[in-house]
């Protein structure tokens, strides 16, 4: 028997895989390796990494999915492995929507690998560009925070999809409280101002 398809477009958060047992997930990402499905198989990945797989598992996963499909893959699948992501997916959907705006919030992956407590941080900002153009804002050093511009290795964008296009002050509000509520769920946080 077949598996029903699903929309491979939904958000991460929507975890519309969440109900299949491990073995069909497998075999979807399986086909979406094969097929150059990177969407279906960014699902796939993100929803076995959501349910604590083995990170060794993960990250073949992903090498596999990088190198057949990497021109059709959702830029919200990290390139590594972090196994804290649960976490932030859970404290980042505390935040509800609000109205629209236009700015954004947007979390970057930081290497803290010279570090006791690391080897991965993130860093809290908001700006009015996306999150993909302010990260390479902060890389080429303009307004750039330190942390990011030393220690940015890419944006996660799956996270804060919701958070995005907010009014100003709202935007600010949720940057500070996400990254006191990511300190309190144990991670290394840089930015939040």
């Amino acid at each position: 028997m077949r598996a029903p398809p699903f929309d491979a477009s939904l958000p991460p958060a929507a975890r519309p895989l969440a109900t299949l047992p491990a073995a069909d997930i497998a075999a979807r990402l399986r086909a979406a390796i094969d097929a150059g499905a990177g969407a279906v198989g960014a699902h796939c990945i993100h929803e076995l990494w959501m349910r604590g797989e083995f990170a060794a598992n993960i990250e073949a996963a992903l090498n596999a999915l990088w190198q057949s499909a990497a021109v059709s893959i959702p830029d919200w699948l990290p390139m590594r492995y972090i196994d804290w992501l649960a976490r932030v997916y859970d404290v980042t959907s505390a935040f509800p929507r609000g109205r629209a705006g236009r700015s954004n919030v947007y979390l970057v992956l930081l290497d803290y690998c010279d570090r006791r407590r690391g080897p991965y941080g993130l860093y809290v900002g908001v700006s009015r560009y996306s999150p993909a153009e302010r990260f390479d804002q902060h890389k080429a050093g303009i307004r750039a925070a330190g942390s990011v511009l030393k220690r940015g290795l890419e944006v996660l964008t799956g996270p804060t999809l919701h958070l995005q296009r907010l009014p100003r002050a709202q935007a600010l509000l949720v940057e500070e409280r996400l990254a006191e509520a990511l300190r309190d769920a144990g991670l290394i946080v840089e930015g939040g101002h």
